[in-house]
């Protein structure tokens, strides 16, 4: 069966692919029917650490899974669509998994807050400080679309702020809490002009995401639709989705979604195996982040090594717009329909680290080419992020 021109359903659907998938969902299969039994009372450190291995290769083969159908959607799509789809893939369910906890039992009202700070320092230091260090080494300098990197940066700053610092300086319904009227207002807000940037970035913008040509550093508006030298095409809309595009997104989803499924038990076995050893209650959480976010990470610092540096910028600075973009009005929505108590305010050394990964970020991107020492910059703050875990 041909798809495109030179694409057929047999090559997408190869023999190792769905042997990955069946494996891959076979192990989702295993760990659903017997978790209740493995993962209750019974718990024992082998059994924790025999289903932790598990786990670790089931998520970590489809991460691979994930790499290989987005780079085959960024390279026919372009970008910044191919990018588009992998990020707002894993955060969308990222954003059901956060809104399905709100609404069940029990009181999580810092949930919101807590996953987006550990996004931001996971994507923004851990993952783009590899990406930086790494494409350094090998490349020495490396160039982005200054515009787009900046454009990313001030969304980060305004969507964070007003969601997350913002509510520690007004007076609110207390504790960091909003009133239901600023809610409202507020998750408005921040979906409209999350709207407004996708539109934006897909439609008349799009070319301040793709890869200008060597020296240039931008693409400029006037050229943007004539612009021939850039090593990735700029790329419309088609009117309707060809069937490769349709069975690829389709693979994709195939192997997301396990993963997603499967951090509901990592969680359990990780939070086991810092009870045990008595570590801090707050690594678990970073885990879990660091294992959802694995496939945009690995695209990320692979692009980075490809000297596609603004494709892991899209990937690494576009997750986190799209992680406060959706969750914060998901949850804040949530907690309007269940009457739950939502927080957002950051803690004080939530919003200095707030302040010094954008100030970094800022300085990294301000229009010049990046070199090593940058990543090494964003790697040590993650370190110290993970310090004040452990040594408050």
């Amino acid at each position: 069966m041909a798809l495109t021109t030179g694409t057929t359903l047999k090559e997408i659907l190869n023999t190792k692919t769905i042997i990955r998938l069946l494996l891959i969902w076979v192990a989702v299969g295993v760990i659903s029917i017997f978790k209740n039994n493995v993962l209750g009372s019974g718990l024992t450190p082998l059994i924790g650490g025999l289903v932790f291995l598990l786990l670790l290769i089931t998520i970590v083969g489809a991460s691979f899974g994930v790499v290989k159908e987005a780079d085959a959607l960024a390279n026919k799509l372009g970008e910044p669509y191919g990018t588009l789809i992998l990020t707002l893939s894993i955060v969308c369910i990222e954003v059901i998994l956060i809104t399905a906890v709100l609404l069940g039992p029990g009181e999580f009202p810092t949930i919101g807050k807590d996953s987006i700070f550990s996004v931001m320092m996971i994507i923004m230091n851990l993952v783009m400080g590899i990406c930086l260090l790494s494409g350094g080494l090998k490349y020495g300098e490396q160039e982005y679309n200054a515009p787009g990197a900046l454009s990313y940066l001030s969304m980060i700053f305004l969507l964070g702020g007003i969601s997350m610092i913002l509510p520690n300086f007004i007076i609110g319904a207390g504790e960091g809490a909003f009133t239901n009227f600023q809610a409202m207002f507020i998750s408005g807000a921040i979906a409209v002009v999350y709207a407004v940037f996708l539109k934006f970035q897909m439609k008349e913008y799009s070319y301040m995401y793709v890869q200008p040509c060597l020296g240039a550093m931008e693409i400029l508006f006037k050229r943007a639709d004539v612009n021939t030298d850039s090593p990735i095409k700029l790329s419309t809309p088609k009117a309707g989705l060809d069937k490769e595009t349709i069975v690829r997104t389709l693979v994709l989803l195939a192997c997301i979604l396990p993963i997603i499924i499967l951090s509901s038990p990592m969680a359990t076995v990780v939070n086991y195996g810092i009870e045990v050893s008595n570590l801090p209650l707050q690594l678990g959480g970073v885990l879990i982040a660091i294992i959802v976010f694995t496939p945009e990470s690995i695209t990320a610092i692979k692009a980075a090594m490809n000297n596609e540096l603004q494709r892991a910028v899209n990937l690494c600075h576009g997750a986190f717009v799209s992680t406060v973009g959706l969750t914060v009005p998901a949850v804040l929505i949530a907690g309007l329909i269940t009457g739950k108590t939502v927080l957002f305010g950051m803690s004080n050394t939530e919003m200095a680290l707030f302040f010094i990964t954008f100030i970094l970020s800022l300085l990294s991107f301000l229009g010049k080419r990046t070199t090593p020492v940058l990543g090494v910059m964003h790697l040590m703050l993650f370190a110290v992020f993970l310090l004040l875990i452990f040594n408050p």
